[in-house]
């Protein structure tokens, strides 16, 4: 499903015409992003919780030099599904 579909399906179980249906996901989409990058969590009971997890400065190796190189720290977004979404695609 891309999002033209998603769109239309929102629309379509709200009741509420395309255009709205995409301002809300617009809104819903930018308020996550927002929220995520000052490093924020955001739990939807029953669906899941979208956050950001830092990983700490590592080295690693480069395959086809085999040297050593640095990795750079950096901060990854993650969801994880809730109890009531596992169970629904589950079933």
């Amino acid at each position: 499903m891309n999002k033209t579909e998603l769109v239309a399906a929102i629309a379509e179980k709200a009741g509420i015409s395309k255009k709205d249906a995409d301002k809300a996901l617009a809104a819903f989409l930018e308020t996550v992003t927002d929220e995520m990058k000052k490093g924020e969590k955001i739990q939807l009971v029953g669906f899941g919780t979208f956050e950001v997890r830092e990983r700490a400065e590592r080295t690693g190796i480069n395959p086809q030099t085999k040297q050593t190189i640095k990795i750079a720290a950096s901060k990854n977004p993650v969801f994880k599904a809730g109890k009531a979404l596992k169970d629904a695609v589950s079933k």
